[in-house]
């Protein structure tokens, strides 16, 4: 963040000192007057959030939808395929997403653990207590803290709050925790001060993705314009 764009910030979020419980549901509010309700996260089936969850990695959006339509239009959409087919095709078909060779084993891990656990049925997942769960997929090679918090919420509905850089970065500009955040500590500032519930966390965090994408950008924000500028 050049100076420019550092002084802009800093006049419109407030300081650390002048963050509390009140401001985080007036800033809730204000995104949900403007964006409305997101209903994030994309996907068909719980099966497809998960792979749109470990594909999206170190990518945009975009280039995931053109990554699971390949997959789809393959016919290879499915825990046994993914499993199965040489890692090499599969990494053609998610070339758009980009590190696709990383990918690509990474889906595989995933389908195969599904397989051998879960009988390749990611709703099976949701009779395991979410703190073991989610220690089982932090096991998995490739599957980070946000990776595996997003698979709990938006494919199981399991009540686990996700942090990603937008997450950081809008709420370090507002004061509410330093930019330099651990995952851990900052999912735990949230989950402290938001009401345990998985529609809550998922509008929540639309809105967050939405805010961070198209006003408060890592360069060039839209401070003058941000819905919740003064807050």
């Amino acid at each position: 963040m050049n100076d420019e764009t550092a002084q802009r910030v800093a006049r419109q979020c407030p300081t650390r000192k002048t963050f509390g419980p009140l401001r985080l549901q007036s800033i809730r509010d204000a995104m949900s007057r403007h964006f409305g309700r997101l209903h994030w996260w994309p996907g068909e089936t719980p099966f497809e959030v998960c792979v749109g969850a470990i594909l999206t990695q170190n990518t945009a959006w975009t280039n995931v939808e053109k990554a699971i339509a390949n997959l789809k239009a393959a016919g290879a959409l499915d825990c046994n395929k993914i499993a199965t087919m040489p890692e090499s095709r599969l990494a053609e078909l998610i070339r758009p997403s980009g590190y696709f060779n990383q990918k690509a084993a990474r889906l595989r891990d995933f389908a195969r653990f599904l397989l051998e656990g879960y009988e390749g049925r990611v709703e099976a997942m949701a009779s395991r207590p979410i703190d073991d769960l989610r220690e089982e997929l932090l096991s998995l090679k490739g599957i980070g803290p946000e990776t595996a918090d997003s698979i709990l919420l938006y494919a199981l509905e399991m009540p686990s709050f996700v942090i990603d850089a937008y997450t950081k970065r809008i709420f370090s500009r507002k004061g509410a925790f330093d930019g330099k955040i651990d995952y851990h500590d900052a999912k735990a500032y949230f989950e402290k001060r938001v009401e345990r519930d998985v529609d809550g966390y998922n509008e929540f965090h639309a809105q967050i993705v939405m805010l961070g994408k198209d006003y408060c950008r890592k360069s060039d924000p839209r401070c003058d314009t941000c819905p919740i500028r003064g807050l």
